[in-house]
């Protein structure tokens, strides 16, 4: 029986479908640009979803844990190859996203005999100044965006919303100003309003003060841990990537 464009499209619908049902309820990922660097910050239960790619990138992601480890080696394996072949310098979170994984990630949603790489992911690479940093969204459908100050992910279109909402036009200083607003977008993106919002109400609600130190609480009872690293803008260290310990992250937990 001939494969028509019609069974295509119902393919493409379907594999979306699944893809956001899996993501739905995952855990959101903030990056956030300050004086300093980058910060990417999330909470998860076992395996870790921050990590470094290369000096200067990093990337953060929700979804399928053994898609997030083949994403990151094979972000891990470009970078390098493109140090190798090029040079440090010529190594760029834009390159690693456009020519490396969003063909990856098309590919195998287009492809009706493949399983979509249900992933949602945020690439982020430090520059100089916070004018110069690089931050992407790259999302299951292998679509990618750029942003500006501040990237994030969630499960739900309705949660993206919120953490816009926290996010936009805030300018960002030091690292701890940085980690409050993460948290306070991360509690948007996780919380979930009492009823529905009506769609003729352009005030996007969003949790109290309260109700986020509630929402992190529960989470850190059940198990749940903050996981939190920076992209050193400014380090005499070998290696500007460095996740941040129980000590650093303490004053900010309930």
């Amino acid at each position: 029986m001939a494969y028509t464009a019609h069974d295509w499209q119902q393919t493409l619908a379907e594999k979306a479908d699944y893809a956001e049902s899996r993501l739905r309820h995952g855990a959101p990922v903030v990056a956030l640009s300050y004086d300093k660097g980058i910060l990417l910050l999330t909470l998860r239960k076992n395996q870790g979803k921050i990590f470094e790619v290369y000096d200067r990138l990093a990337m953060g992601a929700m979804g399928n844990p053994s898609d997030l480890e083949t994403v990151r080696q094979f972000a891990v394996d470009f970078s390098h190859s493109e140090g190798y072949q090029r040079s440090m310098e010529d190594v760029s979170v834009q390159r690693v996203v456009s020519f490396a994984v969003s063909p990856a990630f098309k590919t195998a949603f287009s492809d009706p005999r493949r399983m979509p790489i249900v992933l949602n992911s945020v690439f982020a690479q430090v520059g100089d100044t916070p004018e110069n940093d690089m931050l992407f969204v790259l999302n299951y459908d292998g679509e990618f965006h750029r942003h500006e100050g501040h990237a994030h992910i969630s499960g739900n279109e309705d949660a993206n919303e919120r953490m816009h909402e926290v996010l936009h036009n805030v300018k960002i200083g030091n690292q701890k100003s940085a980690i409050e607003l993460a948290l306070k977008a991360w509690a948007a993106g996780q919380w979930k309003p009492e009823g529905d919002q009506s769609e003729d109400d352009e005030n996007i609600l969003l949790p109290s003060k309260d109700q986020q130190t509630k929402l992190l609480k529960e989470h850190l009872e059940s198990g749940t841990r903050l996981e939190a690293a920076i992209l050193d803008r400014d380090t005499q260290r070998e290696r500007r990537y460095q996740l941040l310990d129980k000590e650093t992250l303490a004053p900010f937990l309930p």
